[in-house]
């Protein structure tokens, strides 16, 4: 078992994580109309997702490492606030109006765990670095 956390293995794809954390925002919505739910909920919670991801992608295409120190500083320093920021908006949200908040943050993270739960998945079960695919 410590074999699994210690081989060092490539950085997956990000494309099916955040298609899957859209569907999962994508399927609440029907599940939030027949709830009677928030349908601001609904939409706070798609804008910050998309936003979150457009970002996210963008930052990805920013280059990192041993030669870009620089950038590799402002990717970490963004893809920490990205987070802070979208925690701070659902705060506020949901002090000023609970049940869109409640809704915005349970769907929020119901795709940011789908996600981050598929991109676990791809990790571990991808190839280790420098080794072939099997």
């Amino acid at each position: 078992m410590a074999g699994v956390f210690s081989t060092p293995r490539p950085v997956p794809n990000k494309r099916i994580p955040t298609i899957t954390g859209a569907v999962v925002v994508a399927l609440a919505l029907p599940i939030v109309l027949i709830g009677g739910f928030s349908v601001k909920g609904w939409a706070l919670a798609a804008v910050l997702w998309v936003a979150a991801e457009l970002l996210g992608i963008w930052l990805a295409r920013l280059p990192t490492g041993a030669d870009h120190l620089r950038m590799s500083g402002l990717v970490a320093l963004t893809m920490a606030w990205r987070s802070i920021a979208v925690m701070v908006v659902l705060l506020i949200v949901t002090t000023a109006n609970k049940p869109v908040g409640v809704c915005a943050v349970v769907i929020y993270a119901l795709a940011y765990t789908t996600s981050l739960a598929v991109s676990l998945v791809e990790y571990f079960n991808g190839p280790a670095a420098g080794r072939p695919e099997r």
